[in-house]
């Protein structure tokens, strides 16, 4: 059951951005307007059980708890934005993997608050990176349109970094449905007022978009990361944290099988070094105290 859950979690979450850019490219659908519907439904879902069972939950959540949930929600919305625009100039595999850049990311972050890391976690970001520069490199070569694309895609990838650390703060004393249902509901607020102000629309589409969106949040939001949420109950974060990383190739397949993506040798390259700098970070850091808890994990779920 765990490896069925865990194929399961890896097709959804690889699934994203295929699925992101196929909508983008054959619909009316705004970057903006899938960021808010897989939001807004996601904290409608999440909200149903805790409403069910104890619905006093939510006027026991602490301003600490709001400030570091609307701290989440805000690097969250900035994060989709980023990431969905990103799948409009870059390709899928190269947005996927640079996003993905998560776990480093926190890493840095980590470092500039006095963190010492041990040297397998500093390789594997000098790896991880260097993967960055072969990526942005090849794609600076193609177009000016496929380096802001990389640029916006790794940008996501720090703000989900952000969205992380916020949220292991908030989960400290927050259980997971009321901590997601308040953070992916400001989440979708935020995105609605980032589309006003960008006068993208978030309704009014056709019956293709709305497939779509619907596609998109069942699979990557639902399905792909309510698996990895249950799988930590019955598997530890660190191999959790590994099957994820899974998501980079599984994306490059999928945009590769069904939207014909191909990319230079080159390319392929970056890509492989990042998800082995990844894998490094992250190995390296199972016994650092700021992994050890499930909080920060749990938080993590839900980005891209």
């Amino acid at each position: 059951m765990n490896f069925f859950l865990a194929a399961l979690g890896v097709l959804g979450v690889a699934s994203s951005g295929p699925l992101i850019a196929a909508t983008l490219g054959a619909t009316s659908v705004s970057a903006l307007a899938i960021a808010f519907w897989r939001n807004a439904i996601a904290a409608a879902v999440m909200a149903g059980p805790v409403l069910v069972r104890e619905p006093r939950q939510f006027a026991r959540v602490t301003a600490r708890e709001f400030r570091w949930s609307l701290a989440a929600a805000v690097a969250l919305a900035l994060h989709f934005a980023c990431f969905i625009s990103s799948l409009q100039l870059t390709s899928v595999a190269a947005a996927t993997a640079l996003v993905c850049l998560q776990s480093g990311w926190i890493a840095i972050f980590q470092l500039f608050r006095g963190v010492r890391h041990p040297w397998p976690v500093l390789a594997g970001l000098g790896i991880a990176f260097g993967g960055v520069v072969a990526i942005t490199g090849f794609d600076l070569g193609t177009s000016p349109d496929a380096l802001l694309g990389d640029l916006l895609a790794l940008a996501g990838g720090a703000l989900a970094g952000v969205y992380t650390l916020a949220g292991g703060k908030a989960r400290q004393t927050m259980g997971t449905g009321v901590y997601t249902t308040l953070c992916y509901g400001m989440c979708a607020a935020v995105v609605a007022v980032l589309a006003l102000a960008s006068r993208q629309p978030l309704a009014g589409f056709d019956a293709a978009g709305w497939l779509g969106i619907l596609a998109i949040t069942v699979c990557a939001q639902l399905v792909g990361h309510t698996a990895f949420n249950h799988l930590l109950a019955t598997m530890s974060p660190l191999l959790v944290s590994m099957i994820i990383l899974l998501e980079i190739p599984g994306a490059a397949l999928l945009a590769a099988a069904f939207l014909a993506e191909t990319l230079p040798a080159g390319t392929y390259a970056g890509l492989g070094m990042i998800l082995v700098g990844l894998a490094v970070v992250v190995l390296g850091q199972r016994g650092s105290r700021s992994v050890r808890g499930k909080a920060a994990v749990l938080a993590e779920l839900g980005t891209d």
